[in-house]
């Protein structure tokens, strides 16, 4: 096994593009190194990119701020413009393993190790975030719900990497949240979770919604039957049960040990309907 740290992202592209086994991006290695420890991969390449600059950054960038991809989610959470702008997907990142794996831990890993139960990526969604993608044809921007495809796939090409998150400016009366269920009170993997999205007019009606849940099939999911239940309505109990009906009819997940198909499609609704209203009282400045 090889192991290298550029210093800029065109030498990490190349690195991984001229590599012919398994090469693999370490940003904070939380759930690469696990994989390798357990036995469950052995890269012939791996590839740092925390000496890249800009890596580590958080900038303001036209109203929204822009991620590196090797920035830690618990720098992420001491941000204070970040966490000010998008409290739900800080929420999200800060339930991100211990304290200390935190200190290592990239929203960018969480993302693309491609596990449908990863707690930073669907308030991200329901926010727009969009990934810029560094690779041997030049540089592109994609929304992150179209990097994960299946659990340990996502979408890159050969020689790809994400080299940062950009998160848009939040738009007037725009509230965001996100909640998940565990069988345990930390550190545990979602069973359901759902990340939500809500901008209001001056009269309190909702012109806008994005809903995605997460742990429920086989990568996070957009509900957009979930937001147009929300959209012209003042977000009263009956837009929330249709919300949370339009959330368990779009879940696909499966039954496992830590949960029935049932249970996750109930749960799903449940949290789509809470999270929901975590947002609301956000929109309107609560």
């Amino acid at each position: 096994m090889r192991y290298e740290a550029p210093t800029t992202v065109e030498a990490a592209v190349s690195l991984l593009s001229a590599e012919a086994g398994l090469a693999k991006v370490l940003s904070g290695g939380t759930d690469l190194l696990v994989q390798m420890r357990m036995g469950m991969m052995e890269p012939d390449l791996i590839v740092d990119t925390k000496r890249i600059p800009g890596f580590g950054d958080i900038v303001e960038e036209n109203g929204g701020y822009r991620v590196g991809g090797a920035v830690p989610s618990a720098e992420l959470n001491e941000h204070a413009g970040f966490t000010a702008m998008y409290p739900g997907v800080a929420e999200g990142a800060d339930l991100i393993g211990s304290t200390q794996v935190q200190g290592r831990a990239t929203i960018t890993g969480n993302l693309c190790n491609a596990g449908p139960a990863a707690d930073s990526v669907p308030c991200a969604v329901a926010v727009g975030c969009v990934a810029r993608i560094a690779g041997p044809n030049g540089k592109r921007d994609v929304a992150i719900e179209d990097i994960p495809q299946a659990p340990g796939k996502t979408s890159l090409e050969k020689g790809e990497l994400v080299e940062s998150l950009f998160f848009p400016a939040k738009p007037a009366n725009t509230g965001d949240a996100y909640l998940r269920f565990i069988p345990r009170t930390e550190m545990d993997i979602a069973v359901a979770g759902c990340g939500i999205s809500i901008t209001l007019d001056d009269t309190g009606t909702c012109t806008a919604a994005k809903v995605a849940i997460g742990a429920v099939a086989i990568k996070v999911l957009v509900v957009d039957e979930a937001a147009q239940a929300l959209i012209g309505t003042k977000v009263d109990e009956a837009a929330l049960d249709a919300l949370a009906s339009a959330c368990s009819a779009a879940a696909k997940p499966i039954t496992d040990k830590r949960g029935t198909v049932e249970f996750r499609k109930e749960v799903v609704g449940v949290l789509a309907k809470r999270a929901a209203k975590i947002a609301l009282d956000r929109a309107k400045g609560a």
